[in-house]
């Protein structure tokens, strides 16, 4: 994200790469008004592309590809800061997802983040709350191709969000996969899916809730059904999926389907879908589901606004990762002093060496500097490892995978051996980013106050220089030991080589 975002009024766009439809919505928020610019679906079935050995064959990502080219020439124009793609289940799975998302970020010409799946249903709760606002207990439902998020929430506040693997594509894939609509088939899938919503029965039972909301292609698709049969106004009812599941059994096979309103596309997938609706309806006691307007890519919309806006204030406050790094602080018992002393030298020290960096990138080092000690709750012993493994795999709301990632990678580098992230050193910007915390870590070792104007980083061409004071070093010998020990490490990489500038 540059360091400058869009004017306030400036349309926004969000790419879903979900693993049945990709979608590009462009929309504008103002006043607290969204007002839908430009929307674009194209059915890629990404979801069903992954083999046997959880590949991404190369037929779905030249269709995903293929889509994601034509999005890119609806976004020309579009600045790096209007923009946020996200991709969802098929990518998390994906054992090449990597080298599909290098191609990917080519082909639409802007990063795309993989979100978890409990970001990913914060996400979805933010489209609906906005979209559909409402202070009464609510449950909201998203069924994927291959995931489905449930979330409990009111207003604008998610309490509860989970995300399980299972969607109307692999459940179509596996039960309905010759085509064939049977009783049998039906009964399997149900099964299937309340084995992998069981453990949700107790957090997200109706004495939680008073209305339930139902978002996105499933649910969306099965109301238009309803409605335009006449079984029911578009709300989604335990006898409205009965009479859809018994049309499916009297057609007997997906090419005899003749559900009206029922788009071609969504013909084999659709009775996955209403499988895992019916167990849903069923098991958590859900007299009506409601048509929800809002879905993933408005949330992703209002996410992107809401850290804008936080950016033009300067202070933070709608940038929902700041609140997660809080809460991370408080779980794992940090240091908060000694991460707010290596916060305020690495990220003086970047600034001064990089100052064309983006705030993004000064936003991930200061995140790096208050997590990287996180790990000392598991051991002392190597516990820049633990902060990376924990960093990598905690869920963090507002955070990607993808950044949680590259934080983890700058957490893991804080110390030891450089060989360990030789491969991320390659990203010039990282370097210097892992240079500035480790030179930082060093400065605070004694957990004690430091002066922070003590060390001066500048660059050199593609070389790093620390300059200090005499003075500052005669009393500090042991820092100086170790920043001489730090220099020696960095001698052994290309760039940036870092060299020690004592002053006269």
């Amino acid at each position: 994200m540059p360091s400058r975002p869009p004017r306030a009024s400036a349309p926004l766009a969000a790419i879903d790469i979900g693993s049945n439809s990709f979608r590009l919505e462009i929309g504008q928020l103002q006043h607290g008004r969204y007002r839908r610019i430009a929307y674009l679906k194209d059915t890629v079935r990404l979801g069903a592309g992954l083999d046997d050995d959880g590949y991404l064959t190369e037929e779905a990502a030249q269709r995903g590809l293929a889509c994601l080219r034509r999005f890119a020439e609806r976004l020309q124009g579009f600045e790096a800061a209007q923009v946020r793609a996200v991709a969802t289940q098929t990518l998390r799975e994906a054992r090449n997802r990597n080298a599909f998302l290098v191609r990917a970020e080519a082909a639409l010409g802007f990063p795309i983040e993989v979100v978890s799946g409990r970001e990913e249903a914060r996400l979805i709760y933010a489209g609906v709350a906005h979209l559909q606002p409402s202070d009464d207990p609510r449950l909201v439902i998203d069924i994927g191709g291959r995931s489905t998020e449930m979330i409990l929430g009111s207003g604008t506040t998610p309490r509860v969000a989970e995300s399980f693997k299972v969607g109307s594509v692999s459940l179509s894939m596996r039960w309905f996969g010759d085509g064939r609509l049977t009783e049998e088939a039906f009964r399997q899938a149900q099964v299937a899916a309340g084995a992998e919503l069981e453990e949700a029965l107790e957090p997200f039972a109706p004495r939680h809730w008073r209305e339930a909301l139902g978002s996105s292609g499933t649910s969306g698709a099965v109301s238009q059904i309803l409605a335009a049969a006449g079984v029911s106004d578009g709300r989604i009812t335990p006898e409205g999926l009965r009479w859809c599941i018994a049309q499916c059994l009297a057609a007997g096979h997906v090419e005899r389907l003749d559900l009206p309103s029922l788009a071609a596309d969504r013909k084999p997938i659709i009775a996955g879908g209403l499988s895992l609706l019916y167990t849903l309806v069923t098991h958590f006691g859900i007299e009506a589901l409601q048509p929800a307007k809002g879905a993933l890519r408005q949330g992703v919309i209002v996410d992107l606004h809401e850290r804008h806006a936080a950016l033009r204030s300067r202070a933070g406050g709608g940038d929902v990762r700041h609140a997660s790094v809080a809460e991370l602080q408080a779980r794992f018992d940090v240091d908060r002093a000694q991460a707010a002393r290596v916060r305020a030298i690495a990220t003086t020290l970047f600034a001064a060496a990089r100052p064309e960096a983006d705030d993004e990138a000064l936003r991930e080092l200061g995140w790096a500097c208050d997590l990287h000690e996180i790990g000392l709750m598991v051991s002392h012993h190597d516990h820049h490892r633990h902060s990376a493994y924990l960093m990598s795999h905690v869920d963090a709301a507002g955070f990607s995978q993808s950044q949680q990632r590259r934080i983890a990678d700058l957490v893991l580098g804080q110390r030891g051996g450089l060989r360990k992230i030789e491969a991320q050193l390659a990203g010039e910007l990282f370097a210097w980013q892992v240079l500035a915390l480790r030179l930082a870590a060093i400065k605070c070792h004694a957990r004690g106050p430091v002066r922070s104007d003590a060390l001066r980083l500048a660059r050199s061409g593609r070389h790093a220089v620390l300059g200090f004071d005499g003075a500052w070093a005669a009393t500090h010998p042991r820092t100086l030991h170790l920043l001489r020990e730090e220099a020696d490490g960095w001698q052994k990489l290309e760039s940036p080589r870092l060299a020690l500038a004592q002053d006269a």
